[in-house]
């Protein structure tokens, strides 16, 4: 399986990205093809009118390579890891606006989105997150907005490893470890059982197959 994370801290050795980089190195493990994508070099501008922004060909005219990475990385990818640092208890903007921007190439005025659309859908996700504070409300926002993300583009949403620090490598010193528990869900990326249950749902007794 193919693996991308997509690192959108500016700061390219900070503590986002070394979450990022354990979930890696445990889908590694696995035997999984493994990339990281720093979004400060890819994502130059927020998405603009699309009415009056597209080339004459349909293509969106930003001068930067979110079409690449959006084309030839993310579509074949087989799971997605959104790392991000905790930003007024949201995500980053450089994440925020590559996930508006999949607009410009999911919608008709593109040439290819019907492509886009089905090779964007039914994959496995998850997300790192860097934070100051650890009290257990201040992921709600970030957790809310990818949950409903997930649900939009039917993904498997698997797991989120929070690490507490401030200062770049201060999540290797959170007595919570999230370093292992970030390696440890990239080990199990394609394993978990992603469930959302309603009331009228077919399910056994156990929750985990018996040995």
């Amino acid at each position: 399986m193919q693996v991308l994370a997509l690192s959108s801290s500016p700061r390219k050795d900070g503590n986002s990205r070394m979450l990022a980089e354990s979930v890696l190195e445990g889908a590694a493990r696995q035997g999984h093809e493994v990339e990281i994508v720093d979004l400060a070099d890819v994502v130059s501008a927020p998405l603009r009118d699309c009415r009056v922004c597209r080339t004459a060909d349909g293509r969106c005219s930003i001068n930067d390579d979110y079409e690449a990475l959006l084309l030839g990385k993310v579509l074949v990818a087989d799971a997605l890891v959104l790392a991000t640092p905790l930003y007024w208890y949201g995500i980053s903007g450089q994440l925020k606006i590559f996930i508006d921007r999949i607009f410009c190439y999911e919608s008709a005025g593109f040439p290819e989105f019907e492509e886009v659309r089905l090779r964007l859908v039914n994959k496995r996700l998850a997300a790192v997150v860097s934070s100051e504070e650890s009290y257990p409300g201040s992921l709600v926002g970030v957790t809310a907005q990818l949950q409903e993300l997930a649900r939009y583009l039917h993904h498997d949403f698997v797991g989120v490893v929070q690490g507490i620090g401030n200062s770049r490598g201060e999540v290797a010193h959170d007595p919570t470890d999230p370093l292992a528990r970030a390696f440890a869900l990239g080990t199990r990326l394609f394993q978990t059982p992603a469930t959302d249950y309603r009331i009228d749902t077919p399910r056994t007794p156990n929750v985990w197959p018996t040995p």
